[in-house]
Protein backbone atom coordinates (compact mmCIF):
# COMPACT_ATOMS: atom_id res chain seq x y z
CA UNK A 1 0.00 0.00 0.00
CA UNK A 2 1.81 3.30 -1.17
CA UNK A 3 1.19 6.59 0.41
CA UNK A 4 -1.10 7.46 -1.56
CA UNK A 5 -3.69 5.01 -1.01
CA UNK A 6 -2.60 5.11 2.91
CA UNK A 7 -3.56 8.48 3.01
CA UNK A 8 -6.83 7.78 1.19
CA UNK A 9 -7.74 5.53 4.56
CA UNK A 10 -7.29 7.78 6.94
CA UNK A 11 -11.05 8.32 7.23
CA UNK A 12 -12.45 4.47 7.82
CA UNK A 13 -8.85 4.67 9.60
CA UNK A 14 -10.46 7.41 11.85
CA UNK A 15 -14.21 5.70 12.24
CA UNK A 16 -12.71 2.28 12.94
CA UNK A 17 -10.74 3.58 16.22
CA UNK A 18 -14.06 5.15 17.26
CA UNK A 19 -15.45 1.48 16.86
CA UNK A 20 -12.67 0.36 18.95
CA UNK A 21 -13.86 3.07 21.52
CA UNK A 22 -17.59 1.83 20.90
CA UNK A 23 -17.11 -1.45 22.01
CA UNK A 24 -15.62 -0.51 25.34
CA UNK A 25 -18.00 2.21 25.70
CA UNK A 26 -21.34 0.13 24.75
CA UNK A 27 -19.95 -2.87 27.05
CA UNK A 28 -18.98 -0.61 29.58
CA UNK A 29 -21.57 0.66 30.12
CA UNK A 30 -23.28 -2.32 31.60
CA UNK A 31 -22.00 -2.96 34.89
CA UNK A 32 -22.55 0.49 36.20
CA UNK A 33 -25.92 0.56 34.81
CA UNK A 34 -26.56 -2.28 37.66
CA UNK A 35 -26.32 1.10 40.57
CA UNK A 36 -29.04 2.67 37.82
CA UNK A 37 -31.34 -0.66 37.69
CA UNK A 38 -31.07 -1.57 41.56
CA UNK A 39 -32.51 1.54 42.93
CA UNK A 40 -35.12 2.67 40.36
CA UNK A 41 -36.94 -1.16 40.35
CA UNK A 42 -35.55 -1.94 43.71
CA UNK A 43 -33.77 -5.15 42.83
CA UNK A 44 -30.93 -7.39 43.88
CA UNK A 45 -27.05 -6.56 43.13
CA UNK A 46 -27.69 -10.22 41.41
CA UNK A 47 -30.50 -8.81 39.39
CA UNK A 48 -28.89 -5.21 38.79
CA UNK A 49 -26.09 -7.62 37.46
CA UNK A 50 -28.06 -9.29 34.49
CA UNK A 51 -28.23 -6.12 32.17
CA UNK A 52 -24.46 -6.95 32.21
CA UNK A 53 -24.55 -10.82 31.53
CA UNK A 54 -27.50 -9.96 28.77
CA UNK A 55 -24.41 -8.06 27.36
CA UNK A 56 -21.95 -10.71 27.30
CA UNK A 57 -23.42 -14.08 26.82
CA UNK A 58 -24.67 -12.45 23.25
CA UNK A 59 -21.09 -13.32 22.85
CA UNK A 60 -21.58 -17.15 23.23
CA UNK A 61 -24.47 -16.61 20.97
CA UNK A 62 -23.18 -14.67 18.42
CA UNK A 63 -19.11 -15.57 18.79
CA UNK A 64 -19.12 -18.29 15.94
CA UNK A 65 -21.77 -16.84 13.78
CA UNK A 66 -20.06 -13.54 13.66
CA UNK A 67 -17.23 -14.99 12.04
CA UNK A 68 -18.82 -16.78 9.63
CA UNK A 69 -20.64 -13.88 8.78
CA UNK A 70 -17.68 -11.66 8.31
CA UNK A 71 -16.82 -15.31 5.97
CA UNK A 72 -20.12 -14.89 4.00
CA UNK A 73 -20.42 -10.52 3.24
CA UNK A 74 -17.07 -9.45 3.63
CA UNK A 75 -15.75 -7.11 6.28
CA UNK A 76 -17.95 -3.90 5.41
CA UNK A 77 -20.97 -5.38 5.54
CA UNK A 78 -20.37 -6.60 8.98
CA UNK A 79 -18.88 -3.74 10.34
CA UNK A 80 -22.45 -1.74 9.05
CA UNK A 81 -24.63 -4.30 10.08
CA UNK A 82 -23.13 -4.75 13.53
CA UNK A 83 -23.16 -0.73 13.98
CA UNK A 84 -26.97 -0.89 12.87
CA UNK A 85 -27.58 -3.77 15.68
CA UNK A 86 -25.71 -1.85 18.21
CA UNK A 87 -27.89 1.32 17.12
CA UNK A 88 -30.78 -0.69 17.76
CA UNK A 89 -29.63 -2.31 21.07
CA UNK A 90 -28.73 1.40 22.83
CA UNK A 91 -32.43 2.71 21.44
CA UNK A 92 -34.03 0.18 22.97
CA UNK A 93 -32.01 0.75 26.44
CA UNK A 94 -33.08 4.76 25.64
CA UNK A 95 -36.90 3.35 25.30
CA UNK A 96 -36.67 1.30 28.63
CA UNK A 97 -35.84 4.41 30.24
CA UNK A 98 -39.55 6.09 28.63
CA UNK A 99 -41.45 2.64 29.53
CA UNK A 100 -39.31 2.15 33.08
CA UNK A 101 -38.99 -1.67 32.33
CA UNK A 102 -36.58 -3.59 33.25
CA UNK A 103 -37.09 -6.37 31.11
CA UNK A 104 -37.16 -3.78 28.22
CA UNK A 105 -33.61 -2.44 29.12
CA UNK A 106 -32.42 -6.49 29.13
CA UNK A 107 -33.48 -6.99 25.97
CA UNK A 108 -31.56 -3.70 24.46
CA UNK A 109 -28.45 -5.08 26.37
CA UNK A 110 -28.69 -8.46 24.92
CA UNK A 111 -29.02 -6.88 21.19
CA UNK A 112 -26.27 -4.52 22.25
CA UNK A 113 -23.81 -7.62 23.28
CA UNK A 114 -24.81 -9.35 19.70
CA UNK A 115 -23.34 -6.34 18.45
CA UNK A 116 -20.24 -5.73 20.29
CA UNK A 117 -19.41 -9.58 19.35
CA UNK A 118 -19.99 -8.93 15.85
CA UNK A 119 -17.28 -5.44 15.92
CA UNK A 120 -14.75 -7.39 17.51
CA UNK A 121 -14.59 -9.46 14.93
CA UNK A 122 -14.28 -7.12 12.57
CA UNK A 123 -12.03 -4.22 14.08
CA UNK A 124 -8.80 -5.98 14.50
CA UNK A 125 -8.42 -6.86 11.02
CA UNK A 126 -9.57 -3.83 9.64
CA UNK A 127 -7.36 -2.03 11.25
CA UNK A 128 -4.38 -3.87 10.31
CA UNK A 129 -5.34 -4.02 6.60
CA UNK A 130 -6.21 -0.60 6.63
CA UNK A 131 -2.72 -0.11 8.25
CA UNK A 132 -0.92 -2.23 5.45
CA UNK A 133 -0.38 -5.09 7.87
CA UNK A 134 3.01 -5.21 9.55
CA UNK A 135 4.46 -3.14 12.37
CA UNK A 136 1.89 -0.14 10.53
CA UNK A 137 -0.57 -2.27 11.10
CA UNK A 138 -0.38 -3.44 14.69
CA UNK A 139 1.00 0.22 15.42
CA UNK A 140 -2.98 0.50 14.52
CA UNK A 141 -4.23 -1.60 16.55
CA UNK A 142 -2.66 -0.29 19.62
CA UNK A 143 -4.08 3.09 19.33
CA UNK A 144 -7.03 2.04 18.75
CA UNK A 145 -6.56 -0.56 22.32
CA UNK A 146 -5.48 2.05 23.76
CA UNK A 147 -9.20 4.46 22.98
CA UNK A 148 -11.02 1.61 23.99
CA UNK A 149 -9.47 1.77 27.54
CA UNK A 150 -10.17 5.31 27.74
CA UNK A 151 -13.34 5.03 26.77
CA UNK A 152 -14.01 2.40 29.51
CA UNK A 153 -12.06 4.79 31.95
CA UNK A 154 -15.21 7.62 30.98
CA UNK A 155 -17.95 5.51 31.11
CA UNK A 156 -18.59 5.28 34.84
CA UNK A 157 -17.35 8.48 35.45
CA UNK A 158 -20.04 9.92 33.03
CA UNK A 159 -22.36 7.16 34.74
CA UNK A 160 -21.82 8.49 38.54
CA UNK A 161 -21.78 12.07 37.28
CA UNK A 162 -25.20 11.66 36.03
CA UNK A 163 -26.81 9.44 38.34
CA UNK A 164 -26.59 12.05 41.33
CA UNK A 165 -28.23 10.41 44.26
CA UNK A 166 -27.97 7.66 43.74
CA UNK A 167 -31.32 6.83 46.16
CA UNK A 168 -33.13 8.81 42.97
CA UNK A 169 -31.27 6.87 39.86
CA UNK A 170 -33.28 6.30 37.09
CA UNK A 171 -32.25 5.06 33.48
CA UNK A 172 -33.38 8.74 32.09
CA UNK A 173 -30.70 10.34 33.94
CA UNK A 174 -28.04 8.30 31.62
CA UNK A 175 -29.68 9.05 28.39
CA UNK A 176 -27.02 11.54 27.53
CA UNK A 177 -24.30 8.71 27.55
CA UNK A 178 -26.58 6.97 25.35
CA UNK A 179 -27.42 9.25 23.24
CA UNK A 180 -23.73 9.65 22.44
CA UNK A 181 -23.29 6.31 21.56
CA UNK A 182 -26.28 6.45 19.16
CA UNK A 183 -24.70 9.79 17.58
CA UNK A 184 -21.10 8.32 17.25
CA UNK A 185 -22.72 5.00 15.81
CA UNK A 186 -25.04 6.97 13.09
CA UNK A 187 -21.19 8.84 11.97
CA UNK A 188 -19.54 5.82 11.71
CA UNK A 189 -21.92 4.19 9.89
CA UNK A 190 -23.10 6.85 7.52
CA UNK A 191 -19.12 7.30 7.05
CA UNK A 192 -18.51 3.65 6.44
CA UNK A 193 -21.30 3.76 4.18
CA UNK A 194 -19.64 5.80 1.64
CA UNK A 195 -16.38 4.89 1.63
CA UNK A 196 -14.13 1.95 -0.14
CA UNK A 197 -12.11 -0.46 1.99
CA UNK A 198 -10.29 -3.42 1.45
CA UNK A 199 -11.60 -6.61 2.36
CA UNK A 200 -8.65 -8.91 3.76
CA UNK A 201 -8.00 -12.36 1.69
CA UNK A 202 -8.50 -15.78 3.51
CA UNK A 203 -5.59 -17.80 3.14
CA UNK A 204 -7.93 -21.26 3.77
CA UNK A 205 -10.81 -22.96 2.37
CA UNK A 206 -13.49 -22.86 4.49
CA UNK A 207 -14.14 -26.54 2.97
CA UNK A 208 -11.01 -27.82 4.33
CA UNK A 209 -11.40 -30.79 6.79
CA UNK A 210 -9.01 -31.66 9.47
CA UNK A 211 -8.25 -34.54 11.39
CA UNK A 212 -8.32 -32.28 14.57
CA UNK A 213 -9.58 -29.29 15.98
CA UNK A 214 -8.58 -26.57 18.29
CA UNK A 215 -9.89 -28.61 21.29
CA UNK A 216 -7.48 -31.63 20.40
CA UNK A 217 -4.95 -29.31 22.58
CA UNK A 218 -5.10 -29.71 26.16
CA UNK A 219 -3.39 -26.19 27.23
CA UNK A 220 -5.65 -24.30 24.22
CA UNK A 221 -8.94 -25.94 25.76
CA UNK A 222 -7.40 -24.77 29.62
CA UNK A 223 -6.64 -20.74 28.11
CA UNK A 224 -9.88 -20.85 26.81
CA UNK A 225 -11.36 -21.45 30.40
CA UNK A 226 -9.14 -18.66 31.30
CA UNK A 227 -10.26 -16.35 28.84
CA UNK A 228 -13.57 -16.88 30.68
CA UNK A 229 -12.28 -16.69 33.82
CA UNK A 230 -10.34 -13.31 33.20
CA UNK A 231 -13.31 -11.36 31.55
CA UNK A 232 -15.37 -11.97 34.44
CA UNK A 233 -12.65 -11.19 36.50
CA UNK A 234 -11.61 -7.53 34.72
CA UNK A 235 -15.74 -6.50 34.76
CA UNK A 236 -16.50 -8.12 38.09
CA UNK A 237 -14.28 -6.12 40.24
CA UNK A 238 -15.27 -2.89 39.11
CA UNK A 239 -19.12 -3.74 38.43
CA UNK A 240 -18.93 -5.23 42.09
CA UNK A 241 -16.96 -2.63 43.84
CA UNK A 242 -19.88 0.57 42.12
CA UNK A 243 -22.28 -1.18 43.80
CA UNK A 244 -19.85 -1.68 47.21
CA UNK A 245 -19.30 2.57 47.12
CA UNK A 246 -22.72 3.42 46.50
CA UNK A 247 -24.30 1.45 49.11
CA UNK A 248 -24.42 2.74 52.61
CA UNK A 249 -22.09 0.02 53.98
CA UNK A 250 -19.16 1.88 52.52
CA UNK A 251 -20.00 5.06 54.43
CA UNK A 252 -20.13 7.34 51.89
CA UNK A 253 -21.66 10.72 51.57
CA UNK A 254 -25.13 9.09 49.60
CA UNK A 255 -25.60 12.23 47.92
CA UNK A 256 -22.20 12.32 46.37
CA UNK A 257 -21.76 7.91 46.71
CA UNK A 258 -22.41 6.89 42.74
CA UNK A 259 -20.31 10.43 41.46
CA UNK A 260 -17.86 8.84 43.93
CA UNK A 261 -18.11 5.42 42.53
CA UNK A 262 -17.98 6.38 39.23
CA UNK A 263 -14.20 7.91 39.22
CA UNK A 264 -12.77 5.25 41.32
CA UNK A 265 -14.33 2.92 39.06
CA UNK A 266 -13.20 4.76 36.10
CA UNK A 267 -9.56 5.05 37.71
CA UNK A 268 -9.85 1.39 37.78
CA UNK A 269 -10.28 1.22 33.83
CA UNK A 270 -7.66 3.28 33.29
CA UNK A 271 -4.73 2.46 35.59
CA UNK A 272 -5.84 -0.96 32.64
CA UNK A 273 -4.70 1.66 30.46
CA UNK A 274 -1.57 2.59 32.03
CA UNK A 275 -0.51 -1.23 32.43
CA UNK A 276 -1.43 -1.89 28.64
CA UNK A 277 1.22 1.19 27.75
CA UNK A 278 3.57 -0.74 30.34
CA UNK A 279 3.09 -4.33 29.21
CA UNK A 280 3.40 -3.10 25.40
CA UNK A 281 6.78 -1.61 25.88
CA UNK A 282 8.16 -4.85 28.05
CA UNK A 283 6.45 -7.35 26.03
CA UNK A 284 9.60 -7.90 23.54
CA UNK A 285 11.55 -8.48 26.78
CA UNK A 286 9.03 -10.60 29.07
CA UNK A 287 7.77 -14.02 28.36
CA UNK A 288 3.60 -14.48 28.29
CA UNK A 289 4.04 -17.11 31.02
CA UNK A 290 6.44 -14.68 33.34
CA UNK A 291 4.14 -11.58 32.69
CA UNK A 292 0.70 -13.59 33.34
CA UNK A 293 2.25 -15.34 36.83
CA UNK A 294 3.36 -11.57 38.20
CA UNK A 295 -0.49 -10.30 37.57
CA UNK A 296 -2.17 -13.44 38.96
CA UNK A 297 -0.29 -13.15 42.19
CA UNK A 298 -0.44 -9.59 42.31
CA UNK A 299 -4.22 -9.56 41.74
CA UNK A 300 -4.31 -12.34 44.83
CA UNK A 301 -2.43 -10.13 46.74
CA UNK A 302 -4.41 -6.91 46.26
CA UNK A 303 -8.19 -8.90 46.46
CA UNK A 304 -6.95 -10.90 49.84
CA UNK A 305 -5.78 -7.12 50.77
CA UNK A 306 -9.57 -5.50 50.21
CA UNK A 307 -11.59 -8.56 51.52
CA UNK A 308 -9.79 -9.14 54.44
CA UNK A 309 -9.09 -4.76 55.73
CA UNK A 310 -12.10 -3.26 57.75
CA UNK A 311 -14.13 -0.95 55.48
CA UNK A 312 -13.86 1.64 58.36
CA UNK A 313 -10.23 2.29 57.40
CA UNK A 314 -10.02 5.34 54.93
CA UNK A 315 -8.04 6.22 52.56
CA UNK A 316 -7.84 9.37 50.21
CA UNK A 317 -6.53 8.17 47.20
CA UNK A 318 -6.10 9.81 43.55
CA UNK A 319 -8.88 9.30 40.85
CA UNK A 320 -9.20 10.59 37.18
CA UNK A 321 -11.88 12.63 37.27
CA UNK A 322 -13.86 14.71 34.07
CA UNK A 323 -15.03 18.23 34.24
CA UNK A 324 -13.84 21.20 31.36
CA UNK A 325 -11.19 18.39 30.91
CA UNK A 326 -9.88 15.07 32.39
CA UNK A 327 -8.15 15.89 35.57
CA UNK A 328 -6.12 14.28 38.41
CA UNK A 329 -8.61 14.37 41.89
CA UNK A 330 -8.67 12.76 45.24
CA UNK A 331 -11.29 10.77 46.59
CA UNK A 332 -11.63 9.79 50.14
CA UNK A 333 -13.07 6.06 50.43
CA UNK A 334 -13.08 2.94 52.14
CA UNK A 335 -9.00 1.46 51.39
CA UNK A 336 -10.45 -1.69 50.55
CA UNK A 337 -11.40 0.35 47.38
CA UNK A 338 -8.05 1.06 46.68
CA UNK A 339 -6.48 -2.35 46.49
CA UNK A 340 -9.58 -3.20 43.87
CA UNK A 341 -8.35 -0.79 41.66
CA UNK A 342 -5.04 -1.34 42.00
CA UNK A 343 -6.08 -4.80 40.29
CA UNK A 344 -6.22 -2.78 36.97
CA UNK A 345 -2.53 -2.78 36.35
CA UNK A 346 -2.82 -6.68 36.91
CA UNK A 347 -5.86 -7.37 34.86
CA UNK A 348 -4.67 -4.94 31.79
CA UNK A 349 -1.79 -7.62 30.69
CA UNK A 350 -3.97 -10.92 31.25
CA UNK A 351 -5.58 -11.37 28.03
CA UNK A 352 -2.75 -11.03 25.47
CA UNK A 353 -1.00 -13.11 28.09
CA UNK A 354 -3.51 -16.07 28.15
CA UNK A 355 -4.19 -15.73 24.59
CA UNK A 356 -0.72 -16.18 23.48
CA UNK A 357 0.20 -19.26 25.83
CA UNK A 358 -3.19 -21.08 24.63
CA UNK A 359 -2.60 -20.75 20.43
CA UNK A 360 1.47 -21.74 20.78
CA UNK A 361 1.76 -24.52 18.80
CA UNK A 362 -1.80 -24.65 17.09
CA UNK A 363 -0.54 -23.82 13.85
CA UNK A 364 -3.41 -24.05 11.56
CA UNK A 365 -5.89 -24.20 14.00
CA UNK A 366 -5.42 -20.67 15.10
CA UNK A 367 -8.17 -19.00 13.00
CA UNK A 368 -10.80 -21.48 14.68
CA UNK A 369 -9.65 -21.02 17.90
CA UNK A 370 -9.75 -16.69 18.14
CA UNK A 371 -13.60 -17.76 17.49
CA UNK A 372 -13.72 -20.29 20.52
CA UNK A 373 -12.42 -17.04 22.64
CA UNK A 374 -14.93 -14.75 20.93
CA UNK A 375 -17.23 -17.20 22.49
CA UNK A 376 -15.63 -17.94 26.04
CA UNK A 377 -16.06 -13.49 26.41
CA UNK A 378 -19.44 -14.18 27.93
CA UNK A 379 -17.51 -15.24 31.05
CA UNK A 380 -18.09 -11.17 31.48
CA UNK A 381 -21.36 -11.57 31.91
CA UNK A 382 -21.40 -14.88 34.41
CA UNK A 383 -18.81 -14.84 36.69
CA UNK A 384 -19.70 -11.23 37.88
CA UNK A 385 -23.63 -12.56 38.45
CA UNK A 386 -22.40 -15.33 40.52
CA UNK A 387 -20.36 -12.86 42.44
CA UNK A 388 -23.04 -10.65 43.27
CA UNK A 389 -25.37 -13.25 44.18
CA UNK A 390 -22.83 -14.21 46.51
CA UNK A 391 -22.50 -10.54 47.56
CA UNK A 392 -26.29 -10.76 48.51
CA UNK A 393 -26.25 -13.17 50.56
CA UNK A 394 -22.74 -12.98 52.25
CA UNK A 395 -21.70 -9.14 51.65
CA UNK A 396 -19.56 -7.44 48.62
CA UNK A 397 -16.10 -7.93 49.67
CA UNK A 398 -17.11 -11.63 50.73
CA UNK A 399 -18.12 -11.84 46.98
CA UNK A 400 -14.27 -11.13 45.83
CA UNK A 401 -13.26 -14.80 46.85
CA UNK A 402 -14.96 -15.40 43.53
CA UNK A 403 -12.65 -12.86 41.64
CA UNK A 404 -9.63 -14.89 44.02
CA UNK A 405 -10.42 -18.08 43.26
CA UNK A 406 -10.33 -16.74 39.33
CA UNK A 407 -6.42 -15.43 39.85
CA UNK A 408 -5.26 -18.49 41.46
CA UNK A 409 -6.38 -20.73 38.27
CA UNK A 410 -5.17 -18.48 36.18
CA UNK A 411 -1.56 -18.68 38.11
CA UNK A 412 -2.09 -22.65 37.66
CA UNK A 413 -2.79 -21.80 33.99
CA UNK A 414 0.54 -19.92 33.60
CA UNK A 415 2.95 -22.37 36.08
CA UNK A 416 1.40 -25.51 34.50
CA UNK A 417 -1.66 -25.48 32.57
CA UNK A 418 -0.51 -23.83 29.69
CA UNK A 419 2.47 -26.39 28.89
CA UNK A 420 1.31 -28.16 25.18
CA UNK A 421 0.74 -31.91 25.60
CA UNK A 422 -0.05 -32.29 22.86
CA UNK A 423 2.96 -31.50 20.16
CA UNK A 424 2.30 -35.04 18.55
CA UNK A 425 -0.46 -33.30 16.66
CA UNK A 426 0.35 -32.06 13.06
CA UNK A 427 -0.25 -28.36 12.76
CA UNK A 428 1.39 -27.71 9.50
Amino acid sequence: MNSKEQKNYTLPIVMMILLFGMISFVTNLAAPMGVVLKNQFGVSNFMGMLGNFANFIAYAVMGIPAGKLLEKIGYKKTALLAILVGFVGVGIQVLSGTASSFGVYLLGAFVAGFSMCMLNTVVNPMLNTLGGGGNKGNQLIQVGGSFNSLMGTLVPILVGALVGEVTKAQISDVYPVMYMALGIFALVGIVLYFVNIPEPHTTTSSQEKYSHSAWSFRHFIMGAVGIFVYVGIEVGIPGTMMLFLSDPVAGLDPGTAASTAGVVAGTYWFLMLIGRFIGASVGGKVSSKSMLTLASVLGMVFVLLAIFLPTSSKISMPVIQTGASISLGMAEVPVNAMFLVLCGLCTSVMWGGIFNLAVEGLGKYIAAASGIFMMMVCGGGILPLIQNALADSAGYLTSYWIPFLGLAYLLYYALIGSKNVNKDIPVD
